[in-house]
């Protein structure tokens, strides 16, 4: 019996399946899109950071993938049954069994080491004289309350689901977050600039970066917290340093 005609579909039908895939890939994303792998490119200070490691780990992932399609296909291919005798049988195979358990943890390893590496970089607090600008992020059920604290006058931006508040940053310029929660766990979350915090009731964590592109930027919750969580919800506005200096005194005369 002839198996070449079979073969010769499941290859076809494969290379169909690839050839789609990457022709809409290629055509529906940008080059900066695919090289940043769904995020922006120097948003932030925190995308400089994070950005390798998450195209490091999706190319560790494509190449494990591809590895483990290949052992999964070779012997439906190779090894398909040809008559009616039945093939050597292999209780053990210590080399293998050694190999498949110790690579996973080398890549886990190497995975876990680059990620603390970055993690420090980002959770690194600063000196008081590198920092331009404080704010306070204060999550509660749903929604959120900034306070600008380098602007004691300046009052509190507390939102609601219905309207959710805009975080204003200033471009270039480096901002400290104290960030606190008044009830329960909240995800300060801005997937633009690659960067999360939770928010701890009783616990203050801090955050620093820089703001590199002037633009708009959904942020949301990332945790489940209650309810409507689903609604809380804010915006990143990035400014100029002069439009973020008149915005300040506006609210202060407000």
């Amino acid at each position: 019996m002839s198996f070449k005609p079979a073969k010769k579909s499941i290859a076809r039908a494969a290379l169909f399946l690839l050839s789609g895939g990457a022709i809409a890939l290629l055509t529906s994303c940008s080059t900066e899109s695919i090289s940043g792998m769904g995020f922006p490119k120097n948003a932030s200070s925190v995308n400089e950071t994070s950005l390798p490691l998450w195209q490091g780990s999706w190319i560790a992932a494509g190449v494990v993938g591809v590895f483990t399609a290949v052992l999964i296909m070779w012997p439906v291919f190779r090894h398909r049954r040809k008559g009616d005798e039945v093939p050597k049988q292999t209780q053990y195979n210590v080399p293998v069994e050694i190999a498949y358990t110790i690579i996973p943890f080398i890549i886990v390893a190497v995975l876990f080491y680059f990620t603390a590496v970055k993690e420090s970089a980002i959770t690194k607090v600063s000196a008081a004289d590198e920092i331009s600008h404080v704010i306070d992020v204060n999550g509660f059920q749903w929604s959120w309350q900034f306070t600008y604290k380098d602007n004691p006058a300046a009052p509190t931006i507390t939102g609601t689901p219905a309207k959710p508040p805009t975080l204003v940053l200033p471009k270039g310029e480096r901002v400290k977050f104290n960030i606190n929660s008044t009830d329960v766990v909240h995800g300060f979350w801005i997937p633009a600039f690659m960067i999360q915090m939770q928010n701890l009731p009783g616990v203050e964590n801090h955050l620093e970066f820089t703001a590199n592109k002037i633009g708009t930027y959904p942020g949301r919750c990332n945790i489940l917290c209650g309810r409507n969580h689903s609604q809380m919800l804010f915006k990143v506005k990035v400014v100029s340093p002069s439009a973020y200096q008149k915005y300040i005194t506006n609210l202060k005369a407000a």
